[in-house]
């Protein structure tokens, strides 16, 4: 039975985030990817758009789910992106009840950045979150993210005594790997911390002068489809941080490419990594 991944998260129909980067991009990665929309936006939220269309599909997952069991659906890895606090009690029921023997779940536990949760999460959206963190393989927060579910103070500037603090609490929540994103001790530098519960592994890449849209989902996506593919926790977790520098390249230029990056130009330097 080949590998088939379900990735569970919101789609905006135009801006290049969620899931019309996570199909593409898990797919190069040949592997089967199923998906289970959380929400449709017309377009994504960042500024730039003056407004958008949201649809939510919390009471869709019971009813798919009920279906999918039926017709003996299966999956041997997951991976989650934006949700919303209703939906997480689906989402693991779902988990629970599709997935395969040692299957792998992977969460992105998208709600902060820059020091601010996203508008729409309430207060209480890290202790619903840290429920979904403590069934996960791997989770891949950035430092906003980690600060609101280890209840650490949120820095710009940092040392590695508190990366490693950071990690520690983050693996206590009971995911079995931590890859944390957005790590920096060099202003030209950029990159990953990954903890196991034993060593700590960084890797950086250079830093480009420029803040762009829905690189976290190019990011964890790649590392979804390169963990798939075998690779191992900093294999992946690095292959992801070198696609989404080479992503950003292509975009650079390109004034009217304001709402995303031109992942899928860079799609076959994701491939030839792989490979």
């Amino acid at each position: 039975m080949d590998d088939r991944l379900l990735t569970i998260q919101d789609i905006s129909c135009v801006g290049q985030c969620s899931l019309t980067v996570a199909l593409p991009v898990i797919s190069a990665c040949g592997i089967e990817t199923a998906i289970l929309p959380s929400s449709v936006l017309s377009n994504h939220t960042a500024p730039g758009f003056s407004g958008w269309t949201f649809t939510d599909l919390t009471s869709d997952m019971p009813v798919i789910l009920e279906r999918w069991l039926k017709e003996k659906i299966t999956f041997n890895a997951f991976y989650t992106g934006y949700v919303s606090k209703a939906q997480i009690p689906y989402i693991l029921d779902i988990i629970e009840k599709t997935r395969r023997e040692n299957s792998l779940v992977i969460v992105d536990p998208v709600m902060a950045d820059n020091g601010k949760m996203y508008a729409g999460f309430g207060d209480d959206f890290p202790e619903e979150m840290k429920k979904l963190v403590k069934h996960a393989d791997v989770i891949l927060p950035n430092i906003t993210e980690a600060s609101f579910l280890t209840g650490m103070e949120y820095k710009t500037e940092y040392d590695e005594s508190y990366i490693e603090e950071m990690l520690k609490k983050l693996y206590a929540l009971g995911a079995k790997d931590v890859v944390l994103t957005g790590v920096s001790f060099a202003a030209d530098k950029l990159g990953v911390a990954c903890y196991d519960g034993k060593d700590i592994q960084y890797y950086f890449t250079e830093k480009l002068p420029v803040s762009v849209h829905g690189t976290g989902d190019a990011y964890s996506s790649a590392f979804a489809g390169a963990l798939m593919r075998g690779k191992s926790l900093l294999e992946s977790a690095s292959i992801a941080a070198d696609f989404v520098v080479e992503s950003i390249k292509k975009t650079q230029g390109d004034a009217d490419h304001w709402y995303g990056v031109k992942f899928e130009k860079a799609l076959p330097y994701l491939i030839s990594r792989l490979n």
